[in-house]
């Protein structure tokens, strides 16, 4: 099993155990009050959202991670989606190790 899957197997993971804000709203709203520690945004999504979510994120201060395409995301977390916020230390610490 490579890092990807690993990756996506924890989004999983993250996202039943209530740790995951997905749609685009939230997502934003996760940013600017920090609760989002890590943003997936699919690789793929189109060049506004793409641009509205690197904004907020480098203002304040998040990362971003392009890895996944919007199919790899969407069957992540069972459901389509394009962007998604981790919002537990805890996972975040370990898909950044799984990224590097």
């Amino acid at each position: 099993m490579n890092n990807r899957e690993r990756l996506s197997h924890l989004l999983g993971l993250a996202q039943r155990a209530g740790k995951v804000i997905t749609g685009e709203e939230l997502v934003v709203k996760a940013i600017q009050s920090q609760k989002g520690k890590l943003i997936f945004l699919a690789n793929d999504a189109g060049p506004n959202l793409s641009k509205k979510i690197t904004d907020k994120s480098h203002y304040y201060n998040v990362e971003v991670s392009t890895v996944f395409t919007t199919l790899e995301l969407s069957s992540a977390l069972g459901k389509p989606r394009k962007v998604v916020a981790v919002a537990d230390a805890g996972f975040s610490k370990k898909m950044r190790t799984l990224m590097e």
